[in-house]
């Protein structure tokens, strides 16, 4: 049985009052209260995208994610009441797609919601080449937009799929500045998008492209504005 999302919190009424929230609007949804619960889900089931708390009891939701990541390539929110920066960069570090904050709006998680089950449902990353098939080289880095694939000095460099996008969207618009904010209406296709969350997809195509992430050749910062993928024409 599938469901479009999957709440992994172990607060009973505000998981079971989300799930309900969903439902009514429209986004089939189920929850769980712990990782031995969640395990037990996808024994029987799947979902496109997944809710999943910090704390979890004895749990830790940190370690459910990874443990996803290993089986599972659909978008992961973390939720939580803890705000650090540390915890965002690590849940985004393992896997986490975006990070939100509790006590949160209804109506804003819907919307996110919304907005990445419609980039996973649509994305085989089908997305059309900016040029011919050929693969794109940078440095020791070759895009394959045909094959959705990445390789780097001949190995491959899986990217999740928002990842991809962002850097497809990078490669149409090569030679650009590209302001944060038309990041989030183009490529993640809502507002409800932190800086936080850019930087470190960022991060992460600079880990899987650059020779030097340190010292990025190609996705250059544009301090204050943006970003640019920077390439000879």
């Amino acid at each position: 049985m599938h469901t479009s999302v999957l709440i992994i919190d172990d607060e009973p009424e505000l998981a079971e009052y989300t799930a309900k929230y969903f439902n009514i609007s429209g986004i089939p949804a189920q929850y769980v209260l712990n990782a031995k619960e969640a395990r037990a889900f996808f024994r029987e089931h799947t979902c496109s995208l997944i809710l999943l708390d910090i704390n979890l009891g004895m749990d830790s939701g940190f370690d459910l994610c990874r443990e996803i990541r290993e089986q599972l390539n659909v978008p992961i929110f973390f939720i939580s009441a803890r705000s650090s920066e540390d915890d965002m960069l690590l849940a985004l570090g393992i896997g986490g797609d975006d990070y939100i904050c509790k006590p949160y709006s209804l109506g804003v998680l819907l919307a996110k919601v919304k907005a990445a089950l419609k980039r996973y449902e649509e994305s085989g990353t089908k997305t059309q080449s900016p040029g011919d098939d050929a693969p794109i080289r940078l440095g020791s880095a070759s895009i394959d937009l045909k094959k959705a694939s990445v390789t780097k000095d001949g190995k491959a460099q899986p990217l999740k799929a928002m990842e991809y996008k962002l850097l497809v969207y990078l490669l149409h618009n090569k030679n650009r500045v590209i302001a944060k904010d038309e990041f989030f209406e183009k490529v993640w296709e809502t507002d409800y998008v932190s800086d936080v969350t850019l930087n470190v997809h960022i991060r992460h195509l600079r880990e899987k492209i650059e020779d030097d992430p340190s010292h990025p050749q190609f996705i250059k910062t544009v301090w204050g504005v943006g970003f640019m993928l920077e390439v000879a024409e």
